[in-house]
Formats: structure tokens, sequence, C-alpha cells
């Protein structure tokens, strides 16, 4: 029997920024999900201040990591190890299979990603989505019947509407103790999250679209056709 969702992102800390109610919800259910992170997070001046190395910032990150997946209840993270913040420059074709291969392995039924402009144009982002469609794609996953993209500003253009939404404030303290695993990207998480302890209204919503489902893209608009 196959994991029912998996998540699919570039870095450490992408999970609990995008999903980490909509993850700690479905392993309450009794669903733990398992996710696939395309690197270790070793690039970054402020992960720097706290490592001598990227060599040993990779190994700060898996470990914040972990503490995380205890706090999300996620079931199985998996590292494809590539470099942060060069997911544009390296063969895609060894990206896709490092996805597919996750995929398979865990027999995954709903596959969950960044939308293609990355939420925040970010390559790294871009790149995944766009790794994580071809893996979809493929025909290799035959496990896969959903593949979802969180909401961002080029799908709200398109009109696509949101098919999860969750609400995080009843869940904020979970998120806000799985964003402070992530130590090394403080500054990055205050910047977007602000005060921990204090519930973020502007950031109350994770949400995502469906982007393709049992052979159809963009099931949604195919059902306004």
């Amino acid at each position: 029997m196959g994991i029912q969702y998996g998540f699919v992102y570039a870095h450490p800390d992408d999970e609990t920024f995008l999903s980490g109610c909509l993850i700690r919800k479905y392993a309450d259910e009794g669903n733990a999900p398992a996710l696939l992170l395309a690197t270790r997070g070793d690039a970054g001046r402020q992960g720097l201040e706290r490592a001598t190395d990227k060599s040993e910032l990779a190994r700060l990150r898996e470990e914040e990591m972990a503490v995380a997946a205890e706090v999300l209840g996620i079931s199985v993270v998996e590292h494809l190890g590539f470099p942060d913040g060069q997911l544009a420059n390296i063969d895609f074709d060894d990206l896709v299979a490092g996805v597919i291969s996750f995929l398979q392995r865990y027999e995954v039924e709903n596959v969950f990603s960044f939308a293609e402009d990355g939420g925040n144009g970010h390559p790294d982002h871009v790149t995944i989505s766009k790794a994580t469609t071809a893996a979809v794609l493929s025909g290799k996953c035959p496990s896969v019947r959903k593949l979802y993209y969180a909401a961002s500003g080029i799908l709200r253009e398109r009109g696509l509407q949101p098919s999860i939404v969750v609400d995080t404030e009843q869940g904020w303290s979970v998120k806000a103790a799985a964003l402070k695993a992530h130590a090394t990207q403080h500054v990055a998480i205050a910047k977007y999250f602000g005060d921990l302890e204090v519930f973020p209204e502007v950031r109350r919503w994770e949400a995502f679209v469906l982007g393709w489902e049992d052979g159809v893209m963009w099931p949604e608009m195919a059902g306004r056709q």
C-alpha cells in the first residue's frame, strides 16, 4: 500500500512555508505524507552565520528538517542532494528521474509542488515545479492520481481557484514550531511571517490548485468547456 500524499519541493523549509498545516492535517488523519527535497539547502549567507562552510550548512539543515518533520508528522524525508541555487543548471532529466523514483518507490497518489512561477520566481522553485510536472506526465508513475500546485499569482491570473484551502490559525502553534526548527533560516522566516509568537493574519491560508487529474491537465478549466 502506497503513501497517499507526497510533497516535492526545492529546499528544507519550503514544506512548512507552503503546507505545514496541510501536512499536519493529513498526518492527524492517519495519512502521514512523504517529502522529497531537491537540495539540502546548502546555499545562502544567512545560513553561513551558523556554519563554517556549505557542507556543514547542509548537515545543519538536514538536522533542522528532521526536527520539522517530526513536528509536522511527515513519515519520510528524502534529499536528492543537488546543489542549492543551481537546479536550473543541472541535467533536467536527472532531476526528473529523481522525482519519478521517489513517486514510484512510495506509490504516491496525490502530489504537491510549486506552481510554474515558483510562487516567488526563485529559479530552484520554478525548476522543481517543472520537474515534478514532467515526472507525473511521464507515464512512469501509475500510482499518481492528482497533482496540486501551490496557489500563486500566475494561477490566479488564469482564473484558477484553489481546491484545497487550509486556515492556519488553529494550527499556527504547530506551523510556528516547525518554522522555528529551521533555525538557520530565521531571517527569511521573520521577514515572511514576522514574530512567530503572533499569528500572521496576512499568511493565514495554505492553498493548492488542482493542476492534473487522471490524465487531464487543468481539469477545472477542462470542465468549463
